[in-house]
């Protein structure tokens, strides 16, 4: 068969399918238009590259875990660090160096080979502002290897990296999209238009990208590992959820990712299944600690009590989160501190509170934002949270934003703005989040995104042990010490832990969702 060729006909057939079986539709899918063995995957936007030094969102890395690797990945089903293009890796005592020894026989699609001096031109292509290549980018996530003074080709398998001190996060850093290696080749030969061009050693490689239809990908038969177990995958771009959720009911897609919560059930019946798993997702609530009504911890506190978290979890979302505990998600399982309990809904102890705290004002200006990455429904969460503030004595105004405009607006800091902003971040390791937002150095002017001004000396210490520390145990101390703190201090609304969700037909086999929110597919198989 010829895949490309049916990928354009067959994607007009289950299109016309989906229109035509719309008014009449049922929970049971319609007659299958899709041959066996390619996979058609319903994506939330279309990609803004394949390119992996180049883009931040998770639904391109969706796409590009297929076809790229890294020298290490996410374990399956975990967070933890594992062999990728790298078999092994040694660690210096100081920790300043990493040594990884390489796979033999691996090729890039393009047939060039994949070995140390690869490795070497992909990090120094972002990192190096003279090397040939780096007017290629921008890279807009290089600051994840900003530790790295050098990367030394010691043989044709072998390389290390020298940092500039010792940090922690390195490995988890390296398994993250952003470390994905990309043929030096095809650098070189399509320059800055790479990434319409992706060329990796993954177990599937590219076939088309026809804008704001389908990416297609297909089998690598030339793969140093297991096969992957479809001839060929289809990603398309369907930005409306509830046409997403047409077409998957219509049986126009194999799958789809991020269900909205209200339309779960309708995916329950025969002919479904429904997949979720959670990740190191935090939805919060970021109160500016340095002026205003929540300069005062009391008040800070007042408000992760005044808000009923199960019920937002349970009626606004549809069960597709869980209550959040502090400022670290669960998913990361080693350094989690499962001693902690969330605030629970307690409107009387936050009139108390408030009360004790004796402010002059308790007028609260609430930035929202109409929708964005990991957001979970914040207009009619916004609406909910501020029913609930205002219960117990608070003032609430909301200001609605578009996404883009309401990071403009957020990200440089409330300061003189607003008093409380909705915020969303997925990580890969426990010290992103915290290091990134909630440390003094991490304030807007310094150049973080510590947008609500929290302060403490404690947790800015802990989080800069722990980020040098090569054991993990102690890390785990750390990090579980400055979760303590941090829920206490309440600069942020705990809000909720999301669980990722998706949908596929029957005739899908062997899925499972990944705690990375990454999309693997090889072992996928399609009836």
């Amino acid at each position: 068969m010829d895949l490309i060729n049916w990928t354009r006909r067959g994607l007009i057939a289950t299109a016309a399918a989906s229109l035509l079986t719309g008014t009449f539709m049922t929970t049971a899918p319609a007659i299958a238009q899709t041959p066996e063995g390619v996979l058609i995957v319903g994506q939330i936007a279309e990609p803004k590259s394949l390119d992996p030094a180049a883009v931040t969102a998770v639904n391109d890395f969706r796409i590009l875990v297929n076809l790229y690797e890294g020298l290490v990945k996410y374990a399956p089903g975990t967070l933890e660090v594992a062999p990728g293009l790298a078999e092994s890796w040694e660690i210096s005592e100081d920790g300043t160096e990493y040594t990884f020894h390489l796979r033999e026989g691996v090729t890039f699609h393009d047939g060039t080979p994949f070995n140390a001096e690869a490795v070497k031109f992909n990090f120094d292509r972002m990192l190096d502002e003279n090397h040939p290549y780096h007017n290629t980018g921008p890279f807009p996530l290089a600051f994840f290897f900003s530790a790295i003074e050098e990367t030394v080709v010691v043989d044709d398998l072998t390389v290390t990296f020298k940092l500039n001190g010792p940090y922690a996060p390195f490995l988890s850093n390296l398994a993250y999209p952003t470390g994905l290696i990309i043929s030096p080749a095809a650098v070189a030969q399509y320059g800055a238009d790479v990434g319409r061009h992706p060329t990796g050693t993954g177990p599937f490689k590219f076939a088309e990208w026809r804008s704001n239809e389908a990416v297609v990908i297909e089998k690598n038969p030339d793969y140093w590992g297991d096969p992957a177990d479809t001839e060929a995958v289809v990603f398309r771009p369907i930005t409306d959820a509830n046409t997403r959720v047409a077409e998957m009911l219509a049986g126009g897609i194999d799958m789809m990712v991020e269900v909205p919560p209200t339309a779960l059930s309708q995916f329950q019946g025969e002919g479904f299944n429904i997949v979720e798993q959670a990740g190191p997702h935090l939805w919060f609530l970021i109160l500016n600690a340095k002026e205003g009504p929540f300069a005062d911890v009391r008040v800070r506190q007042a408000a992760n009590y005044a808000i009923n978290k199960e019920a937002l979890v349970n009626n606004v979302l549809e069960g597709t989160a869980d209550v959040a505990a502090g400022p670290t998600p669960p998913a990361f399982a080693w350094a989690y501190n499962d001693d902690l309990s969330p605030y629970p809904y307690d409107p009387e102890k936050a009139k108390a509170l408030l009360a004790e705290a004796g402010v002059e004002s308790t007028e609260i200006t609430f930035y929202v934002t109409e929708g964005g990455s990991g957001m979970l429904d914040p207009i009619p969460m916004g609406t909910a949270i501020q029913a609930d503030l205002n219960a117990v004595g608070f003032d609430v105004k909301i200001e609605t934003y578009e996404w883009n405009t309401f990071l403009g607006e957020v990200n440089p800091g409330l300061e003189g703005k607003a008093d409380m902003a909705e915020m969303a971040w997925m990580t890969n390791d426990p010290d992103t989040l915290p290091f990134l937002a909630l440390r003094t150095e991490a304030w807007p002017d310094k150049g973080g995104f510590n947008s609500g001004y929290y302060s403490n000396p404690e947790v800015d210490a802990l989080l800069e042990k722990a980020r040098v520390s090569t054991d993990q145990e102690e890390r785990a101390a750390l990090y579980k010490e400055m979760q303590a703190i941090v829920q206490e201090d309440a600069p942020w609304v705990f809000v909720a832990n999301w669980k990722q969700n998706a949908v596929t037909t029957d005739r899908v086999g062997n899925f499972s969702l990944e705690p990375s929110f990454l999309l693997q597919l090889q072992n996928v198989t399609k009836e």
